[in-house]
């Protein structure tokens, strides 16, 4: 048997139905023909469920405005009202205020580069950075985006 993930955060029961839901996804854009040229797709949806769950999900297990503003809030990069409104949009088609997993499983895959995609690819690199110990501290960048 997987032994279960170490969640660090509290809370680790509520997660776990929205974990085992996630999986399911997974495994349907795993089966999805569009993605089969994917590179390496098993490893970055566990990554992009991981990203989606650190999101302060609203009781639907969606990312909603106020997830998106905490999210950009601790990337030290915190955006208006209306920037969030616009990179909901952005993700959603304009279709819904909240991002669903395939949602955001789309929009990582996807070729057109959106904010919410970007802020994504550069925290993965802030990370990555962080762990070296030589190269830029990721914070000083932060400011730069767009």
């Amino acid at each position: 048997a997987m032994a279960a993930p170490r969640r660090p955060s509290g809370g680790g029961l509520r997660r776990a139905p929205q974990d085992g839901r996630l999986d399911e996804i997974n495994k349907e854009f795993l089966s999805d023909p569009k993605f089969s040229n994917e590179k390496d797709l098993e490893e970055k949806l566990a990554v992009f469920k991981e990203k989606y769950m650190e999101f302060d999900l609203n009781n639907q297990g969606e990312i909603d405005l106020m997830s998106v503003k905490r999210m950009m809030e601790k990337l030290g990069a915190p955006k208006t009202h209306l920037e969030l409104k616009r990179m909901i949009s952005e993700v959603t088609g304009g279709v819904s205020d909240t991002i669903s997993y395939q949602d955001f499983v789309n929009l990582m895959l996807g070729k057109r580069s959106a904010v919410l995609k970007l802020v994504m690819m550069f925290e993965g690199k802030a990370n990555e950075s962080s762990r070296k110990p030589s190269g830029p501290p990721p914070e000083r960048d932060i400011a730069s985006l767009p």
